[in-house]
């Protein structure tokens, strides 16, 4: 199951370093506007677009693989078909990073997967109004 507790929630959002899958350039974009957020807030974001170079002045990296160094969340503003091959890549990763599907996206039998392997998963929810809630 998805974690929902608002306690392991918190304990969740108390991790630094977090890796947008899909984040954008375009100001405005929810895949914009919710990592600048978490950058205001003190989370060390690494943006993850193959299309880009630099976001909010930070590498942007290819592919999860590319990030070097450990995560502790991914968090995901793709299209929810591409859920399972994100989940695959952050399993490759040897750093347990929590996966955090953002509002709107799902895959359960990717989470499924995800959580047989040990890791912790939130799906549906938006980080900054989690935030914003439990830690704001």
């Amino acid at each position: 199951m998805p974690v929902t507790d608002e306690a392991e929630l918190s304990e969740i959002l108390a991790l630094d370093r977090v890796a947008v899958v899909g984040c954008s350039t375009t100001a405005g974009k929810d895949a914009h506007e919710i990592p600048k957020y978490l950058i205001e807030h003190g989370y060390d974001v690494v943006p993850v677009n193959p299309f880009a170079d630099e976001i909010f002045d930070r590498e942007c990296y290819d592919s999860l693989a590319d990030i070097p160094g450990d995560v502790d969340i991914v968090d995901v503003f793709r299209p929810s078909d591409e859920v399972a091959d994100i989940v695959d890549a952050a399993l490759a990763r040897d750093d347990d990073a929590v996966i955090w599907l953002q509002l709107g996206i799902h895959d359960d039998e990717a989470v499924a997967r995800a959580e047989a392997a040990g890791r912790r998963v939130v799906q549906d929810r938006c980080m900054k109004p989690t935030h914003q809630a439990l830690l704001g």
